[in-house]
């Protein structure tokens, strides 16, 4: 079984050792009907704790705890912006002091590898607290001259909480993200209702223990586990004011449908399918590094991925050539093991959802430098990193997004050739540039319709940075001080001067 690996720590054994349940008004408890599902270490494919499956009642249960937590004169109205602050920050030195804990179970729920998520999704989650508590004190407002004849005003502004905010997360970076949606919606003075994955529940649970710990109050973060139809729940229930959503672009376009009901307010970090520019002039050691990177990282799961190289033909196969290699020489194993590279994808669903793309492009005459259209191994849900070459603007493989380790590589002559087709996308999360001349990469960089631009670089982060996308990569940003807009209402206040 797998809460018997030897590599387990004990708090994680224990963790595993009972089903887990739903946080709503700061108590532990089952869903209302019973119901419960497993959630599945992708690595083996044995079953790792049964989860409580929250239901449209349960979702009703969570509001009502959401909004009492969040009417004027609870504890959590009372609280001051300072203690506020001390309190996110009392939470992330928690994630700190549990960073080996969330990593196994990352590694167990998600399939990454346990260094992995200690030293990026955990610490960044820990550092994501401390970044807002700084920010809980400096919500600030603004005075305005009026000028009205023979009269006298003092008018200014104040930023107050949304209320009731519905937190909806993906699976590639499950604890990362429960804190993107958590973290700038209490320090804003919002209260929270958590939708985790229903592949990867795990670390938001521990995460709700966390927060009982550290003092949070009773429903000021709720956690429902569920699949869609708990999702679909909160983003139609008349008590919810905002709805953050990462995921699909699908998806999301199906929740701002259904959040016009009563206009509640909707952000969205959507899909990608991010082009990645080298030029002839580039460093081509650093260039093909940044594209290794760029492509396999997080096992290919991640929306800001650059899934598509576009390579200059001066240099193409030297490119090609070098990410190639560097793809054969990437171990695909579990998590916990030291000497893996790349853990599974998250589940069979995306399993087969990847192979089957890869499979469909050697169909149509493609050619994979390095992968294999075939499973790596016999159990879990492994997939080789993989490149492929000889491929046109239409087929499936370069306008999907494919989410797993596949990049595809297309030569280029022209500048103007390149942008039009890095462009050509309904997608603008993402893109990157690689060029020693200064002024191509920012040219470039700045004809390139995403919301985040790398130049000579990828994957190059930090928390005071806002992300977002561009079309239909989503609305709104996360993250830094204009993750704060998205969580807050700009309300007007006159008074007249008598």
């Amino acid at each position: 079984m797998p809460n018997e690996n030897s590599a387990l720590l004990p708090a994680v054994r224990s963790f595993l050792s009972a089903p887990k349940q739903l946080l709503i008004g700061g108590e532990w408890v089952d869903a209302k009907d019973g119901r419960t599902f497993a959630t599945v270490n992708p690595s083996t494919e044995e079953v790792l704790v049964e989860v409580a499956y929250a239901s449209a009642v349960d979702v009703d249960r969570a509001v009502v705890a959401a909004r009492t937590a969040f009417e004027s004169g609870s504890p959590w109205s009372r609280m001051t912006p300072r203690d506020r602050s001390h309190l996110l920050w009392r939470i992330g030195d928690l994630i700190d002091a549990h960073a080996d804990e969330f990593a196994q179970l990352e590694a167990l729920d998600n399939g990454k590898r346990v260094e992995a998520a200690r030293d990026g999704d955990v610490a960044t989650s820990a550092e994501l607290f401390r970044y807002f508590a700084g920010w809980a004190t400096k919500m600030e407002g603004t005075s305005i001259p009026m000028s009205v004849p023979g009269r006298e005003f003092h008018a200014y502004t104040r930023r107050e909480p949304v209320g009731v905010v519905a937190g909806i997360v993906p699976w590639n970076f499950p604890l990362l993200m429960a804190c993107f949606k958590i973290v700038p919606a209490i320090t804003a003075g919002n209260t929270v209702i958590l939708k985790p994955a229903e592949q990867t529940p795990l670390t938001a649970l521990r995460l709700g223990e966390l927060l009982l710990e550290a003092g949070l109050p009773a429903g000021v973060v709720n956690i429902l586990p569920g699949f869609g139809d708990t999702g679909a729940a909160l983003v139609d229930h008349p008590g919810v004011d905002k709805v953050a959503f990462t995921g699909s672009t699908e998806v999301g376009k199906k929740i701002a449908a259904a959040a016009s009901g009563n206009l509640k307010k909707v952000s969205l970090e959507l899909g990608g399918k991010a082009p990645n520019i080298i030029f002839n002039d580039a460093d081509i050691d650093a260039a093909v590094a940044g594209a290794v990177l760029g492509g396999y990282f997080n096992e290919g799961q991640c929306c800001v991925n650059g899934s598509r190289l576009y390579v200059q033909r001066g240099v193409f196969d030297r490119v090609v050539e070098g990410v190639a290699a560097a793809a054969r020489a990437i171990k695909v194993g579990d998590g916990f093991d030291p000497a893996s590279h790349m853990g599974p994808l998250v589940s069979k669903e995306q399993h087969e959802k990847v192979l089957g793309y890869i499979r469909g492009a050697v169909a149509e005459g493609a050619v994979l430098n390095a992968g294999s259209a075939d499973a790596v191994g016999d159990r879990g849900f492994f997939v080789a990193p993989t490149l492929i070459t000889s491929v046109n603007e239409r087929m499936a493989v370069q306008t999907d997004e494919i989410f797993g380790p596949v990049v595809t590589a297309i030569p280029f002559d022209t500048e103007d050739e390149v942008v039009a087709a890095a462009n050509n996308t309904v997608y603008g999360l993402a893109a990157g540039v690689w060029s020693q001349n200064i002024g191509t990469a920012h040219r470039v960089g700045a004809r390139l319709r995403a919301g985040t631009v790398w130049l000579n670089t990828w994957h190059a982060d930090d928390v005071t940075l806002p992300r977002g996308g561009f079309k239909q990569s989503g609305w709104g940003r996360e993250l830094g001080s204009f993750g704060l807009d998205d969580y807050t209402e700009l309300k007007t206040v006159i008074a007249e001067l008598r």
